[in-house]
Protein backbone atom coordinates (compact mmCIF):
# COMPACT_ATOMS: atom_id res chain seq x y z
CA UNK A 1 0.00 0.00 0.00
CA UNK A 2 1.40 3.34 -0.77
CA UNK A 3 1.41 6.10 1.22
CA UNK A 4 -1.23 8.27 -1.52
CA UNK A 5 -3.33 5.67 -0.47
CA UNK A 6 -2.90 5.87 2.99
CA UNK A 7 -3.59 9.77 2.93
CA UNK A 8 -6.79 9.39 1.47
CA UNK A 9 -8.08 6.96 3.74
CA UNK A 10 -10.62 8.08 6.62
CA UNK A 11 -9.55 8.11 9.99
CA UNK A 12 -12.17 5.30 10.52
CA UNK A 13 -10.06 3.33 7.69
CA UNK A 14 -7.27 4.03 9.27
CA UNK A 15 -8.05 3.40 12.81
CA UNK A 16 -9.54 0.09 11.61
CA UNK A 17 -6.13 -0.94 9.47
CA UNK A 18 -4.27 0.16 12.42
CA UNK A 19 -6.26 -2.26 14.87
CA UNK A 20 -5.98 -5.19 11.69
CA UNK A 21 -1.86 -4.67 11.85
CA UNK A 22 -2.26 -4.70 15.35
CA UNK A 23 -3.62 -7.82 15.91
CA UNK A 24 -1.79 -9.56 12.77
CA UNK A 25 1.35 -8.49 14.74
CA UNK A 26 0.55 -9.23 18.06
CA UNK A 27 -0.25 -13.11 16.66
CA UNK A 28 3.27 -13.32 14.94
CA UNK A 29 5.26 -11.49 17.48
CA UNK A 30 3.69 -14.40 19.83
CA UNK A 31 4.87 -17.65 17.76
CA UNK A 32 8.34 -16.41 16.94
CA UNK A 33 8.60 -15.72 20.58
CA UNK A 34 7.35 -19.17 21.28
CA UNK A 35 9.79 -20.96 18.95
CA UNK A 36 12.86 -19.12 20.02
CA UNK A 37 11.45 -20.19 23.75
CA UNK A 38 11.68 -24.12 22.49
CA UNK A 39 14.62 -23.71 20.52
CA UNK A 40 16.59 -22.23 23.67
CA UNK A 41 14.98 -24.69 26.10
CA UNK A 42 16.65 -27.13 23.68
CA UNK A 43 20.11 -25.55 23.65
CA UNK A 44 19.83 -25.95 27.39
CA UNK A 45 19.16 -29.18 27.74
CA UNK A 46 15.71 -29.17 28.35
CA UNK A 47 12.92 -31.08 26.81
CA UNK A 48 9.23 -30.22 26.47
CA UNK A 49 7.74 -34.00 27.24
CA UNK A 50 9.09 -33.28 30.46
CA UNK A 51 6.76 -30.04 31.27
CA UNK A 52 7.62 -26.38 31.06
CA UNK A 53 11.69 -27.26 31.47
CA UNK A 54 11.60 -25.77 35.27
CA UNK A 55 13.63 -27.48 37.70
CA UNK A 56 11.12 -29.47 40.62
CA UNK A 57 12.62 -27.79 43.66
CA UNK A 58 14.10 -30.56 46.53
CA UNK A 59 11.42 -31.39 49.75
CA UNK A 60 12.35 -29.64 52.46
CA UNK A 61 11.69 -30.93 55.83
CA UNK A 62 8.75 -29.30 58.11
CA UNK A 63 10.61 -26.74 60.02
CA UNK A 64 8.09 -26.18 63.37
CA UNK A 65 8.53 -23.47 65.97
CA UNK A 66 11.26 -23.46 68.18
CA UNK A 67 9.82 -19.96 69.88
CA UNK A 68 6.44 -18.84 71.55
CA UNK A 69 4.84 -15.41 72.62
CA UNK A 70 4.39 -16.03 76.48
CA UNK A 71 1.67 -13.27 75.93
CA UNK A 72 -0.08 -14.66 72.83
CA UNK A 73 0.69 -18.81 73.09
CA UNK A 74 -0.71 -18.87 69.48
CA UNK A 75 2.13 -16.67 67.80
CA UNK A 76 5.54 -19.22 67.36
CA UNK A 77 8.37 -18.23 64.96
CA UNK A 78 10.98 -20.87 63.53
CA UNK A 79 13.64 -19.01 64.31
CA UNK A 80 14.08 -18.76 60.45
CA UNK A 81 13.51 -15.80 57.80
CA UNK A 82 12.36 -12.37 59.22
CA UNK A 83 12.20 -11.96 63.13
CA UNK A 84 8.49 -11.70 64.10
CA UNK A 85 7.28 -8.18 66.06
CA UNK A 86 6.09 -10.14 69.00
CA UNK A 87 9.77 -11.07 69.18
CA UNK A 88 11.76 -7.79 69.16
CA UNK A 89 9.10 -6.45 71.33
CA UNK A 90 10.03 -9.23 74.02
CA UNK A 91 13.63 -8.74 73.58
CA UNK A 92 13.01 -4.67 74.23
CA UNK A 93 11.44 -5.60 77.27
CA UNK A 94 14.49 -6.98 78.53
CA UNK A 95 13.90 -10.85 77.87
CA UNK A 96 16.40 -12.84 76.20
CA UNK A 97 15.65 -15.47 73.02
CA UNK A 98 16.37 -18.49 74.92
CA UNK A 99 13.65 -17.33 77.32
CA UNK A 100 10.71 -17.72 74.32
CA UNK A 101 12.22 -21.35 73.58
CA UNK A 102 9.10 -23.21 73.10
CA UNK A 103 9.96 -26.44 76.08
CA UNK A 104 9.91 -29.61 74.51
CA UNK A 105 9.26 -32.69 76.97
CA UNK A 106 10.04 -36.14 74.83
Amino acid sequence: MNDQKLTMMSVDELWTLHERIRAILSAKLDAEKHELERRLARLNGHNDRHGSGAKQRRPYPKVFPKYQNPERPFETWSGRGRQPHWVGAQLRMGKKVDDLLISRTH
